[in-house]
């Protein structure tokens, strides 16, 4: 369908006016016309009447005193001769007072021979007794062309008023056109922000002149206030965008056209997008790692969400780039009156939380998969032992209760793993004193030897002279070390030995601690993860089952309650170097410490 052009008020008055005019002058046209017309037929009819007259009068002279034959002869003569003189004469007849013809001539030169007008006048006697009549009849040749001149004239007359009259119009509406164009010009300069801007008030008249000067008195006005707030806006535009740039979280601010307006510093890294592409570009377009629009179908279902329900409850849902996992929320943007100007999407990047979720998940399961185990051998033995122990002989009745230790010692050891945990978490402040770390270590060592017995194992203490006494809290480097050793232990073959090294850090003030076993090994890329929270290695070669917390625990002792360092060194193949390094007068970071 084509596009329908719509008439203005203006452009409907000024076409009516042209209708308007165009019918009144063709009506007056018209109307002069038929009166001129009608008083030219009066006036022609009046003319064939005097000739007429004249004929009757003439005829009465020449025919004085003659014969009827002279008087006939004479009559025709007359009458041809009348005839030949003037064209517009088609007929001329003579009667005797019977009505009896005497004379008819017919005009055979003439262009038209048909007669229009036919007038009749009487023949009468000097004593006005009537004799006779005489006919004449005209064509009506010279009235048709006075009539069409006439005609002609008229037209071309009020064809020309009609011409000056819609051109006065239509140059009348060029005029006000323009001022009001020129005044249009000023208003959108004005909706641009452009004030102080004037608008040239020449030829035109003086209420559009004085409406001019308005305009540019207003808009000399506008210039001022904004040259007077413009440092303010500047300012209160500044201190928000500061705010928002400064704000932890990412914020991308979109009007209502969907395009991106601000967009914060954290926004863009989380986003890995610069600034500059993505200014002024519809959020909807944006694409993730994976190459999907990852905006486009939420930001359809908060439009299409009504915004009393989307303001009290804002669209939540996550992301990911890349592997990186980021909780989007998009809520509505108002104005102090309320109106609805864009939204604000604010990214948080839950990575973390979302990986401790899934670890706490995997630490669930895999505690009471490990609880289940010691409780279901300890049941089985134990009821075995009660109900046929008096059948077994001593050495099968030590072998169950030695399993049974075994279980109970591994089921102890994950309990106060569980505990030390939670108890860490808790930021439970431990209390410290001077200890002979050497005797410390020793100890934990004696409490382990059982283990190392059973898997024939030797352990070799190496130490450096004078180590002066460390503030610790006992029990907690107690457990690290033992949980170092429990590990070499696991990983250590059999036959094998694990070395225990006492450094003194004279250098630093500080005290080094060292197990190195003979295992299998830790690749390098797992290294780095070994003390996280919840981690293990299982692949071939770590089978070994275990709540995943150990590490952790000797990481929190260490460096978050004791001001230490933790590390380790392997090669795969080669064995595990695990160590801490504590100072001997133990400081606690001021910084807050979160347990990986």
């Amino acid at each position: 369908m084509g596009n329908k052009v719509s008439l203005t008020t203006q452009n409907r008055l000024i076409i009516s006016g042209l209708i308007l005019s165009t019918v009144l002058i063709v009506f007056i046209a018209i109307f002069a016309i038929f009166n001129i017309q009608k008083k030219l037929n009066e006036g022609y009819k009046s003319f064939g009447q005097v000739i007429s007259k004249i004929l009757a009068i003439e005829g009465v002279e020449i025919t004085r005193g003659l014969n009827n034959d002279m008087a006939k002869k004479q009559i025709e003569l007359h009458a041809a001769g009348l005839l030949k003189s003037h064209n517009d004469i088609v007929l001329i007849e003579f009667r005797d007072k019977d009505g009896n013809l005497i004379y008819s001539g017919h005009n055979d030169s003439g262009k038209y021979k048909r007669a229009n007008i036919t007038v009749t006048s009487p023949i009468q006697a000097k004593d006005s007794s009537t004799i006779g009549s005489v006919t004449v009849a005209l064509s009506g040749n010279i009235i048709s062309q006075i009539s069409s001149t006439t005609r002609a004239s008229l037209l071309f007359v009020f064809t020309i008023a009609w011409v000056v009259f819609a051109f006065v119009i239509l140059i009348n509406t060029y005029l006000i056109t323009r001022e009001l164009r020129i005044l249009q010009e000023g208003v959108k300069k004005i909706s641009t922000g452009e004030f102080g801007c004037k608008i040239e008030g020449q030829d035109v008249s003086n209420e559009v002149k004085e409406l001019f000067n308005e305009f540019n008195d207003m808009s000399n006005r506008l210039h001022i206030y904004e040259e007077q707030n413009i440092e303010q806006l500047t300012l209160e535009r500044n201190k928000l965008e500061a705010v928002l740039m400064s704000i932890a979280n990412g914020v991308v601010v979109c009007d209502n056209n969907d395009k991106v307006v601000l967009v914060n510093n954290h926004a863009q890294k989380l986003l890995e997008v610069s600034e500059e592409n993505i200014l002024d570009t519809e959020i909807q377009q944006y694409v993730d790692t994976a190459g999907s629009f990852c905006f486009s179908e939420k930001i359809e279902q908060f439009k299409d969400t009504p915004l009393e329900i989307i303001e009290k409850k804002p669209l939540e849902f996550n992301i990911v780039i890349d592997k990186r996992v980021i909780k989007s929320i998009i809520s509505p943007m108002f104005t102090r009156n309320k109106d609805y100007v864009g939204y604000i999407i604010v990214l948080i990047d839950v990575t973390r939380e979302t990986e401790m979720e899934q670890m706490r998940t995997h630490f669930i399961s895999n505690v009471s998969h490990e609880l289940r185990t010691p409780v279901t051998v300890l049941r089985s033995y134990i009821d075995t032992l009660y109900n046929y122990g008096n059948e077994f002989d001593y050495d099968t009745q030590k072998e169950f209760i030695g399993t049974i230790n075994q279980e109970i010692i591994r089921l102890n050891r994950m309990v106060n793993d569980i505990l030390d945990f939670s108890k860490l978490e808790a930021n439970a402040e431990l209390e410290k004193e001077p200890v002979n770390i050497v005797k410390l270590i020793e100890e934990c060592i004696n409490q382990v030897s059982v283990l190392t017995q059973e898997h024939n194992i030797n352990v070799l203490i190496s130490k450096d002279d004078e180590i002066p006494d460390i503030e610790l809290n006992y029990n907690s480097i107690e457990r690290a070390f033992t949980n170092y050793m429990s590990n070499a232990i696991k990983y250590s073959p059999e036959n094998g030995s694990i070395k225990v090294r006492i450094s003194n850090l004279k250098d630093s003030d500080e005290i080094e601690v060292t197990v190195t076993d003979e295992g299998c090994g830790i690749a390098p890329e797992h290294q780095k993860k070994v003390f996280d929270r919840f981690y293990r290695v299982e692949n071939n070669t770590h089978t070994i089952k275990g709540t995943g917390l150990g590490l952790n625990l000797v990481k929190a002792t260490i460096e978050k309650h004791h001001g230490g360092r933790i590390f380790v060194k392997s090669e795969v193949g080669q064995g595990s170097t695990f160590g801490f390094i504590l100072p001997v007068k133990a400081a606690v970071s001021e910084e807050e410490f979160t347990i990986c």
